[in-house]
């Protein structure tokens, strides 16, 4: 566990210190040539998926790679991510949870209590969940233009309502939130966005951090073999 701590803290001291010379790089390069930035810019969308979300344009996203938003977002990011202690093959974390009735529960007490319809191809195999967090693109943030207007949640009230905007969208499965100390996204590490399958209460598969990191074939190709 130490070391693991460790690596999380080097990483992540890595991690901002590449974030803060690559946005500077980019506002530099786009000061000299807004067309080769924008080659730039593309590149790294599609490494990130964005590129390939036909939900926004070039326009909607990426000059807020060199915003001051974009690099406030990222420390709060790296900030909760440094209390992270979910770790591979480590015990789970039972954290706090709230469904979308405003109940207090638990990660685990909800799987176990409140048993609802799995994803379609491993209903046999695994029960989801989905644990919505802190935005990641708030509308008063880090904010995408054409994106869903939702502020930064400054109460639960708040994070419910907008956790009710993904239910319609219809994810296949139950939906719960964090608590408004963010308790959950700092134990898994989630900001933005993460991925893990959990068995009989350990960590067994730890995704990367998203979006570059946020892989749903990973995890279809360890479900595929639990079959």
């Amino acid at each position: 566990m130490f070391f693991q701590k460790l690596l999380v803290y080097l990483s992540t001291a890595c991690l901002l210190c590449a974030v803060i010379v690559n946005t500077l790089f980019l506002r530099i390069m786009f000061f000299i040539s807004p067309t080769f930035t924008k080659k730039i810019l593309l590149k790294l969308g599609e490494k990130t998926t964005m590129a390939q979300n036909p939900n926004f344009k070039y326009e909607d996203w990426g000059l807020t790679f060199m915003s001051f938003a974009f690099v406030k977002a990222v420390l709060q990011h790296l900030w909760l991510c440094l209390g992270q202690e979910a770790f591979l093959g480590g015990d789970a974390p039972d954290s706090p949870v709230v469904t979308l009735e405003g109940k207090k529960s638990t990660i685990f007490k909800y799987l176990h209590d409140e048993f609802k319809e799995l994803v379609k191809d491993f209903r046999d195999v695994a029960d989801f969940l989905v644990i919505y967090i802190a935005e990641a693109h708030s509308t008063d943030g880090w904010a995408f233009t054409n994106n869903i207007d939702i502020n930064q949640h400054k109460n639960l009230e708040e994070r419910l309502s907008a956790a009710r905007i993904l239910v319609e969208k219809d994810p296949l499965c139950p939906v719960v939130v964090d608590e408004m100390t963010d308790v959950t996204a700092m134990k898994y590490g989630a900001l933005p966005e993460r991925l893990f399958v959990l068995q009989a209460g350990k960590i067994i598969y730890k995704g990367g951090m998203g979006p570059r990191g946020y892989s749903p074939l990973e995890v279809r190709s360890l479900l595929e073999k639990m079959k």
